[in-house]
């Protein structure tokens, strides 16, 4: 899946941050490839960059309206019909993350075909993905797994790649869900791939590479969670990973939205996650921690982090507050 960039961030008439995270995200990681932002009537909340009709983004260079939305329910209202035809006819595709379809908004498949635009279902795989064969690839590999879900494994990845990048290292962040696809404009939407060709997706967008360059891979699920272990296990076999990041928050009271099971502690966690990567790369080893600190006063996630470094023998950061240098200080060592 590949989108054609710079964006148009599109906000409909969202009254809260936290629905507008995926245009914030976009605009974080990649503000160069923002060109402005497209607020509609009664709209609450501001990004801070130009607001622009899609004529002015089109004349601006943007190639594709961004629905930047992350609503309760993947809502997509028929109210926004005519913003986003305002956009293919002014030369925009269109790319949604939401669970409703573009396709199903009355007048926009129409309006698409009428201008010759594509409207980009980011949840959508490619129908043609091989399957998983093992082969040993060139170039290197870091996936970051986890304890649960939703502990930061996108952040720390996207915080990798660009502190590569920022130290001349080649990098790519290879993104396997639809936030991460948005943002980088290409990827694979693993959750909603047929089981049998995960792995064969993720060899396809980590392919052979020089032998100094970095696939910095998004990880997903975790081998803990009863609900999301088989993406996990699949990306895993598929990365063929040099490299492993575990990932955890340490406050959390168990499994997201699992209220039954307990988080693993981290010595099994990193265990396991090495034993299942060794299927497709025996050399692989864990090369640090990330922590989520973001819920422990400063000092006590001080304190902790020392701690994890002291048990483990590896770095242990919090991609925000600390920074990632020391795992890229690993990473640049294999």
């Amino acid at each position: 899946m590949n989108l054609e960039r710079p964006y148009l961030l599109f906000l409909g008439d969202i009254q809260d941050h936290l629905s507008a995270k995926t245009a914030a995200g976009i605009l974080q990681w990649r503000p160069d490839q923002c060109v402005g932002q497209m607020r509609l009537e009664g709209c609450k909340i501001d990004l801070g960059i130009k607001d622009m009709t899609a004529r002015e983004a089109a004349a601006s260079g943007a190639r594709t309206l961004v629905i930047g939305v992350a609503n309760a329910g993947g809502r997509l209202p028929d109210a926004w019909a005519a913003a986003i035809v305002s956009a293919l006819e002014a030369g925009l595709d269109v790319a949604n993350a939401l669970h409703r379809r573009l396709a199903s908004v009355p007048g926009l498949a129409e309006a698409a075909a009428r201008h010759g635009r594509r409207l980009v279902e980011v949840r959508e795989p490619d129908a043609n993905l091989p399957i998983g064969n093992g082969k040993k690839r060139s170039g290197k590999r870091v996936l970051a797994v986890g304890t649960d879900c939703s502990v930061g494994k996108m952040y720390t990845t996207l915080a990798i790649e660009k502190e590569m990048r920022a130290r001349g290292m080649a990098a790519d962040f290879r993104a396997t869900g639809q936030t991460g696809i948005l943002i980088v404009g290409s990827g694979v939407p693993l959750d909603a791939v047929v089981a049998d060709f995960i792995p064969g997706a993720i060899e396809a967008i980590t392919p052979d590479a020089a032998a100094d360059h970095w696939d910095v891979i998004e990880g997903q699920g975790s081998l803990f969670h009863p609900s999301f272990a088989g993406v996990t296990i699949g990306l895993i076999h598929g990365s063929q990973p040099d490299a492993l990041v575990m990932c955890h928050e340490p406050t959390r009271p168990h499994m997201r939205g699992l209220p039954h099971y307990q988080l693993p502690d981290l010595a099994t966690c990193i265990q396991r996650n090495e034993e299942a990567a060794r299927l497709t790369n025996p050399g692989v080893r864990t090369v640090g921690l990330s922590i989520n600190t973001s819920h422990i006063e400063k000092a006590a996630a001080r304190d902790y982090l020392a701690r994890l470094e002291d048990s483990f023998q590896l770095p242990a950061v919090d991609p925000i507050a600390t920074g990632v240098g020391p795992l890229v200080d690993r990473l640049a060592a294999i």
